[in-house]
């Protein structure tokens, strides 16, 4: 996988690539990176990108030369690769997506700054319009930053597979609660079904536990599941029992806490 990142302040996304599961991915060879400093594609000598949008309004908009300009010497090179701008107006980023996009050889993202970037620039060169979430950032990078991190570590041989099996939302649901040493922390002690050494009563312990968490804090992914029939036999027969439970409690004026 290789991550093209255009942006007007690569040294955010360049400190991403430096440190961590990502450094170790580039030294093996596994992800490849190039950020691309808009500001080089300027005209004039103050390298301006940004002015007054038409029509008025607060704020302004990145120019569509010095994108362009960047833009078309990335695709030169890149003929035909998948260019995404991060942006609050794109298609909703989640998990399914993430796969989707680490399927890919290479990708291109275009950070925005201020107001975002001239609508011609999305019409001539954009593939994607992604957005990260249901809020405004006032930095494109923050935002590629997330999709380069979901995504990378998807890729073929940058985590172990089995770190990636019971993930939240992996199988339709959010992942069981983790605990590590000490046994005892103040006056919470580890559950005794993890100290046992059963690994069927602990792998039936941790899918309760996801479903139970699922149906707490994402009943709409349960929904989204029962709908899709991923769910099998086992996990919907939990996902009732777990369902009638929270129902009593609920009756009894019991809440989660």
């Amino acid at each position: 996988m290789k991550y093209t990142v255009l942006t007007l302040f690569p040294e955010i996304s360049d400190a991403f690539f430096a440190s961590s599961i990502m450094a170790k991915a580039l030294e093996r060879g596994i992800i490849e990176y190039k950020s691309i400093n808009i500001r080089d594609y300027a005209f004039d000598k103050h390298r301006t990108c940004d002015d007054a949008p038409y029509g008025g309004g607060a704020g302004m908009l990145m120019l569509a030369e010095p994108l362009s300009r960047a833009l078309e010497a990335v695709l030169s090179c890149l003929p035909g690769q998948r260019a995404i701008y991060l942006t609050p107006s794109g298609k909703p980023f989640n998990q399914a997506l993430a796969r989707e996009l680490a399927a890919e050889s290479e990708l291109i993202l275009i950070c925005g700054r201020y107001e975002g970037i001239d609508q011609r620039i999305i019409d001539t060169y954009v593939d994607d319009e992604i957005s990260v979430g249901d809020y405004v950032l006032s930095s494109g990078e923050a935002a590629a930053l997330i999709l380069i991190d979901a995504t990378y570590r998807l890729v073929d041989d940058v985590i172990t597979p089995a770190s990636l099996e019971e993930e939240s939302f992996s199988g339709g649901l959010l992942e069981y609660p983790q605990y590590t040493r000490p046994e005892i922390y103040g006056t919470l002690k580890v559950p005794e079904v993890l100290l046992s050494g059963h690994h069927e009563n602990i792998r039936r312990w941790r899918l309760e536990k996801r479903v139970e968490r699922t149906l707490a804090r994402r009943p709409d992914l349960i929904r989204l599941g029962e709908e899709r029939g991923i769910f099998d036999d086992e996990i919907r027969k939990i996902i009732e029992q777990k369902s009638a439970q929270m129902a009593g409690r609920e009756t009894n004026g019991e809440g989660e806490r």
